[in-house]
C-alpha cells in the first residue's frame, strides 16, 4: 500500500473531516451537568455505523454507556483506540469569543467546546480510517474502539463497566485518548497517569444563611471551613495529612534519564498562563520531577454566602469546597480518604462532611522498555521526523489503572492529536490548529499500517 496516496487523500478530503468533528462537537455532551450525555451516546453510534464501524451501547445501570465499535481489517492482530465522549462545562461562559457548541473556524483553527478534548481525537481516527479504505478498499488491522461518556467526572462507573464488558474489548495493545505535541514539535509518547480522588468537604452552623450583624454569637460556616482547609497543607505547599506521602514510590533510575532528557521548554505555558514564574522558582529537571512526580492536594472551588452585584451582608450557614487530590504510584484513592478523614477528625473538624466524588483513579504506569512503547515511539518519529519524547507518566488522570486492571495487555498514550499545547481545553476557546488535525490523522493511518505488520 502507497500511504503517500492515504496521506494526499487525506489533504484533499480534509474539509470533510473539519465537517466530521464539527458535526461531533455541536451536540453538547457535558457529563458534569449530564447536558446531552444519552444523545451524544446516540450520535456516536450512528457515527460509527456511517463510517462501516459495527457499534453498540453498553449499558449497567444509569451510567452513561459505554460504547464498542469495532472494523474488522486484513490482519488479524487488533489495535484497541479509547476516546470519551463527554466534555468538560463550558462556564465562565462570558469568555468565549463564539458560541462553544457552535463550532466555527477562523485563521485555520477550528474553535469549539471538546474539538480538542477529545471529540477531535475520535473524527482524527474515525477519517484515518475513511481514508484508509478509499485507498485501498480495506483496513490494515482490525480495530476496537471503546467510547466512555464520564471520564471528565473521574470514570465512577468504567471499573463497573470493564468488569461486565471487558472480554469484548481483548486486543494485542491499546491508546488511550492521544497526546499532543510538545511545544517545540516533537511528538510524546505518555506511559502513565497520575491518580486522582475527588472530594467535596462541607461545613453547617446555622440551618440557614442569618443577618451578618449576628456574627458576634452565631458561628460561621465559610470561617469553619476556611480553618478546616488551612490544616491541610502549609505554605511551602507540603501536604499536612498525616501519613499522605508514605507510599510514594521512588523514581526509577530509567524513568529519571527519560525526565532528563525532555526538553526545557515549560516557559510556553508559563507565558501562556501570564506567570512570572512558577511555585518556588522551580525549573528544569526538577520542575518536571515536581510536575509529573508529586501528589497534589488543590482546590477547585469554595462556594458560601452571596458573591453576587452589590452587598448582601450575611453570615453563610453553609460553606463547600470541592477538592482533588493526584496521586502518584503507589498511593491510592481509598487510603487517601481515609487519611483525610482522621486528619479532619484529630484537628477537630467531626463535623465536616466529607462527600467522595466516586471512588476515584488510581495512578499507573508502563515500563520505560515496553516493546508496545517503543513501537510508537518508532512510529511517531518516522511520521513526524523527530525522535519522540517519551514521558514516563503525565500530570493528568485518566482511567489507565481502570483499563489494565481488566485488559491484559499494554495501553498507553501515543501522540496524533489535533490539540496542541495552546489548545485551551477545559477553558473558554477550547480550539485546535487545522494543520494538526491533518497530522493527526494521517499518523494514524500510518500506526494502523505498521500494527498490521507485526512491527512489535
Amino acid at each position: 500500500m502507497s500511504l503517500p496516496q492515504v496521506y494526499r487523500y487525506v489533504d484533499e478530503h480534509l474539509e470533510q473531516a473539519i465537517e466530521l468533528l464539527q458535526r461531533l462537537a455541536r451536540q453538547p455532551s457535558v457529563s458534569a451537568q449530564n447536558l446531552g450525555i444519552a444523545e451524544m451516546a446516540d450520535l456516536c453510534v450512528s457515527t460509527l455505523q456511517e463510517e462501516g464501524i459495527t457499534a453498540q451501547l453498553l449499558a449497567l445501570g444509569d451510567s452513561p454507556p459505554l460504547i464498542l465499535g469495532e472494523a474488522v481489517g486484513a490482519s488479524p492482530r487488533c489495535l484497541m483506540l479509547y476516546s470519551h465522549y463527554d466534555v468538560q462545562p463550558v462556564e465562565p461562559l462570558d469568555q468565549w469569543q463564539t458560541a462553544p457548541f457552535e463550532p466555527v473556524l477562523r485563521d485555520g483553527r477550528l474553535y469549539g467546546r471538546g474539538v480538542s478534548d477529545n471529540k477531535g481525537d475520535l473524527a482524527a481516527r474515525l477519517f484515518a480510517l475513511r481514508a484508509l479504505r478509499a485507498v485501498t478498499g480495506e483496513l490494515p488491522t482490525t480495530v476496537r474502539f471503546m467510547l466512555e461518556g464520564e471520564e471528565e467526572v473521574g470514570s465512577p462507573h468504567l471499573a463497573g463497566l470493564m468488569q461486565r464488558y471487558g472480554h469484548l474489548f481483548m486486543a494485542d495493545a491499546g491508546v488511550l485518548e492521544a497526546r499532543t505535541r510538545a511545544a517545540n514539535g516533537q511528538p510524546r509518547v505518555v506511559l502513565g497517569v497520575k491518580g486522582l480522588l475527588g472530594v467535596e468537604l462541607v461545613a453547617r452552623s446555622a440551618s440557614r444563611d442569618v443577618h451578618s450583624s449576628l456574627a458576634p454569637v452565631v458561628p460561621s460556616a465559610a470561617w469553619r471551613l476556611n480553618w478546616a482547609l488551612s490544616t491541610l497543607k502549609a505554605p511551602g505547599e507540603r501536604v499536612l495529612i498525616d501519613g499522605f506521602y508514605d507510599d510514594v514510590r521512588p523514581w526509577q533510575q530509567d524513568e529519571l534519564e527519560a525526565l532528563a532528557a525532555l526538553p526545557e521548554d515549560e516557559h510556553w505555558l508559563r507565558e501562556e498562563i501570564g506567570l512570572h514564574a512558577y511555585l518556588d522558582q522551580v525549573s528544569g529537571l526538577e520542575y518536571r520531577k515536581r510536575l509529573f512526580g508529586q501528589p497534589t492536594c488543590n482546590i477547585c472551588g469554595i462556594q458560601a454566602g452571596y458573591t453576587g452585584p452589590g452587598s448582601k451582608t450575611v453570615l453563610p450557614g453553609e460553606a463547600r469546597a470541592r477538592l482533588d487530590f493526584r496521586l502518584v504510584p503507589d498511593q491510592q484513592p481509598g487510603d487517601v480518604l481515609g487519611k483525610l478523614r482522621r486528619h479532619l477528625d484529630e484537628h477537630g473538624y467531626t463535623d465536616i462532611q466529607i462527600r467522595a466524588q466516586g471512588s476515584g483513579l488510581a495512578p499507573a504506569r508502563v515500563p520505560i522498555q515496553d516493546p508496545f512503547a517503543r513501537f510508537c515511539a518508532e512510529t511517531a518519529e518516522s511520521y513526524y521526523g523527530q525522535p519522540a519524547l517519551v514521558f514516563p507518566t503525565d500530570a493528568a488522570t485518566i482511567g489507565l489503572s481502570t483499563l489494565a486492571k481488566f485488559l491484559p495487555y499494554t495501553i498507553l498514550l501515543a501522540p496524533g492529536a489535533p490539540g496542541y499545547w495552546g489548545s485551551s481545553i477545559h477553558a473558554p476557546n477550547e480550539h485546535i490548529r487545522i494543520s494538526d488535525l491533518a497530522d493527526a490523522i494521517k499518523f494514524h493511518t500510518l500506526l494502523l499500517t505498521r500494527f498490521a505488520e507485526g512491527a512489535f
